[in-house]
């Protein structure tokens, strides 16, 4: 998890640049432009809490609570949290170690983060450690199989998916030095490895969405503690 720390960095340019700027328009792979899965995914709250892993600056908050749920973030990266602090409720935690009592949560959520967590699987594990039988939990995420070091995306119409698909790993290799990649890095789990996460973490697998046309950006999945 020491690599999450990398947003301190880049806090103030995720806020006011990525987020503002000409990202803002980038539309399917945009944090903020990502509401809608939740409404498809997530559904209505009734009031209940809802932990959002790797919560950054608390974008997805208002959507939340528009929702119906009362949103609670943990993050790594203070810088992050700092501009989070006005949106929701949150804490400073590795999210392979979140400090919440098992079996206690209705519901957690992690948007546009898991390629940010070296060991993704163990962050499924704590998600479905701290829900209670029947909770959800929501992913939703760049899509392994057409995002990564290995695709170039500088013609979203002719997405080129070159040889590395198959090798998980880290690195900060990107199709533009625009973006998070090439700042922070990622890690790639190749879609079997993803799948074989939620159910190795007892979260049985629901409903899956993509996102993004011609080709996908993000994959989205509801998954369910056992009841």
């Amino acid at each position: 998890m020491a690599r999450a720390a990398a947003y301190d960095g880049i806090a103030d340019w995720y806020e006011e640049e990525f987020l503002g700027g000409p990202a803002a328009g980038a539309g399917d792979g945009n944090p903020l432009a990502l509401g809608g899965l939740l409404d498809e995914l997530l559904g209505v709250g009734g009031g209940a809490v809802c932990l959002e892993i790797g919560c950054g600056t608390g974008v997805h908050a208002t959507r939340l609570r528009e929702l119906g749920w009362a949103p609670v973030g943990v993050d790594l990266s203070g810088g992050m949290l700092a501009h989070a602090l006005g949106r929701l409720p949150v804490a400073r935690a590795d999210a392979a170690q979140l400090p919440v009592s098992d079996g206690s949560l209705p519901a957690v959520v992690a948007v546009m983060v898991h390629t940010d967590m070296p060991d993704y699987p163990a962050v499924l594990r704590e998600a479905a450690r701290t829900l209670r039988p029947g909770g959800v939990f929501i992913h939703i995420g760049v899509h392994p199989c057409f995002c990564g070091g290995f695709a170039d995306r500088t013609d979203a119409e002719a997405v080129v998916v070159r040889p590395g698909y198959r090798d998980a790993g880290w690195t900060k290799q990107s199709w533009t030095d625009q973006g998070l990649r090439d700042k922070v890095g990622a890690g790639h789990l190749p879609l079997p490895e993803l799948l074989h996460g939620f159910l190795d973490a007892g979260l049985a697998p629901e409903r899956f969405a993509e996102q993004g046309a011609p080709t996908p950006v993000v994959m989205a999945v509801r998954a369910r503690k056992a009841g």
